[in-house]
């Protein structure tokens, strides 16, 4: 009967996620110890990556929810202990590969990331909503998703998500923290209150090129760049450092909106990237006798993506028409999505579908090797 509720014990371990990684603690090697008495009380030590863990609370009670499932189990005792400099550094190397190599794991060869550079040609279209929210609904659909917050200057995702929480560094490895199944990074989490950021160029590039490399995102199904309006230092760092990222460009229907929209489309003429569609935001006000009101006018995210079609000489499609909605204003001020706190809504119903058209575009094989060899 020992040996069974040990075993049970150590499977009901392997249910325990950490919340920052998303992987079992048994695979992380953070269980230092577990002791099973033969009265049914089990004794737990589990190991933080560092002293200061923000989620040691979560840790712990879900540590103890799952033991305490598990029939024959009388009483959880869980102990934290901190990993020392070895641990540490398996555990790295448990993530990053042989080695703990640093590098932008999007681009390796094997990475089947979709990668989408949220982009618009002004700000004020709804840019970052969107980001979010696409990112949400992905999220609710099964998938792993990461967002890294590009806007250095207008920063807004932490707000969005609601998320409050620093991230957490282990060594060189920075943990992004996880908001609704997202895991999102932003300069946002490393300034005081509302600081302003006042960069040039290179230090624009620098930190987005320290946000893929050292923050680790684990293996998504999508990544979103939430990008600056226009095309500027970042638009030309996401070309330089992430050359597989897609272009998701957000315009209003308002004919001048598309007009500069175009510009943050075409630049993908001159890094070589593809244009995934366009998204039309805030195209039209649903009245209560069930008319609409285009308070933006009509037709401009058609003529962007029939622009932009001739301009990179592919098929760029409108990807959706997101009606205005206030209930996705006052759920980005709130820091809850609107795709999961009302999804009935006309405006979450529109994002959902315009998330399950990014969801169904393959993730890409090309150029990968898949070592078969000729009999």
């Amino acid at each position: 009967m020992s040996a069974t509720l040990d075993q049970a014990v150590h499977a009901a371990l392997a249910t325990v996620i950490d919340p920052e990684l998303r992987r079992p603690i048994t695979e992380l090697g953070m269980v230092d110890s577990v002791d099973v008495s033969d009265d049914g009380e089990v004794r737990l030590s589990i190991l933080l990556t560092i002293a200061g863990c923000p989620l040691r609370e979560t840790i712990t009670s879900d540590s103890e929810k799952a033991l305490s499932a598990v029939p024959g189990v009388t009483a959880v005792e869980v102990e934290l202990k901190v990993m020392n400099q070895a641990q540490r550094d398996a555990l790295k190397e448990r993530l990053r590969g042989e080695g703990g190599q640093r590098g932008i794991p999007f681009n390796q060869p094997g990475s089947l990331t979709k990668v989408f550079a949220v982009a618009s040609g002004k700000g004020g279209v709804g840019k970052s909503s969107v980001t979010v929210n696409l990112a949400c609904a992905l999220a609710a659909q099964g998938l792993r998703v990461g967002i890294v917050d590009a806007d250095v200057y207008g920063f807004s995702v932490p707000a969005l998500m609601g998320i409050t929480q620093s991230p957490t560094r282990v060594d060189d490895m920075i943990l992004p923290p996880v908001a609704y199944g997202v895991k999102v990074i932003s300069i946002g989490m490393f300034v005081t209150a509302n600081q302003p950021v006042a960069w040039r160029g290179p230090m624009l590039h620098r930190a987005l090129e320290q946000f893929l490399t050292d923050v680790y995102f684990g293996d998504l199904d999508a990544l979103f760049l939430d990008l600056p309006p226009g095309t500027g230092d970042i638009a030309i760092s996401v070309a330089q450092l992430l050359p597989k990222a897609e272009i998701l460009v957000v315009t209003t229907p308002q004919a001048a909106a598309a007009d500069v929209a175009e510009r943050a489309g075409a630049i993908a003429t001159q890094t070589g990237q593809s244009v995934a569609g366009v998204i039309e935001n805030m195209s039209y006000l649903e009245m209560p006798d069930g008319g609409r009101m285009e308070l933006f006018g009509s037709g401009g995210g058609a003529i962007l993506a029939e622009r932009l079609t001739a301009t990179v000489g592919a098929a760029v499609p409108l990807l959706g028409q997101i009606p205005l909605d206030i209930l996705l204003r006052e759920g980005g001020d709130a820091g809850s999505p609107i795709v999961l706190g009302r999804p009935e809504t006309p405006a979450a119903l529109a994002l959902s579908e315009i998330a399950g058209r990014l969801a169904a575009k393959p993730r890409g094989l090309t150029g990968m090797k898949l070592g078969l060899q000729p009999r």
